[in-house]
């Protein structure tokens, strides 16, 4: 992603670049996606992720009401409240979305995919890095709660509705309340 905007030519190739990735991560794992014309006129999902990277980089650029806005009206037309502030790799896949929420400090790696009803989360009012971190190819499952300054580590599963309040080793699948790790 762009971090600073320096060289205005550069900032929308950037951007496409990173919406078509996002766009064939849609393509590859959602079997209901049928075309890239499709995806991109109806999957609230591309739709939320392509205002959040134009919001994330007006943030970086201190142009946070800007960004503050536009992460509204995504939410409001989406369903997805994905804070600006936050950073999310390449490829990400939000299937269905409605009720997902992505936190101020949350990080989210490269090819994870996010069912419908998930939230990333703080837990309490602390200051600092507060939401989790998902390294590459983090699958969660619908309604799933994944709370607090934690690691999510590469190709980890998620189970629907768990609730995850502690750090997950590489390769491991976590379920239940709270979610305890039961396949490596």
């Amino acid at each position: 992603m762009i971090r600073l905007i320096d060289d205005v030519k550069n900032i929308g190739k950037a951007i496409k670049a990173e919406i078509k990735r996002d766009m064939d991560a849609v393509q590859k794992r959602d079997p209901a996606a049928c075309g890239k014309f499709e995806i991109l006129l109806t999957n609230q999902g591309v739709h939320a992720i392509l205002l959040y990277r134009i919001a994330h980089l007006l943030y970086l650029n201190n142009f946070r009401l800007i960004a503050k806005i536009i992460s509204q009206i995504a939410r409001f037309f989406t369903g997805i409240e994905i804070n600006p502030a936050c950073f999310i790799g390449k490829g990400l896949l939000i299937d269905h979305g409605i009720g997902v929420v992505i936190g101020e400090t949350a990080i989210i790696g490269d090819d994870c995919t996010i069912f419908h009803g998930v939230t990333l989360g703080g837990r309490g009012n602390v200051k600092g890095k507060r939401h989790p971190t998902l390294h590459d190819g983090v699958f969660i499952g619908a309604g799933a709660k994944v709370l607090g300054n934690i690691e999510i580590g590469n190709n980890v599963k998620i189970g629907a509705n768990a609730v995850v309040l502690v750090d997950i080793p590489d390769n491991a699948t976590a379920v239940g309340v709270p979610a305890r790790v039961i396949e490596r």
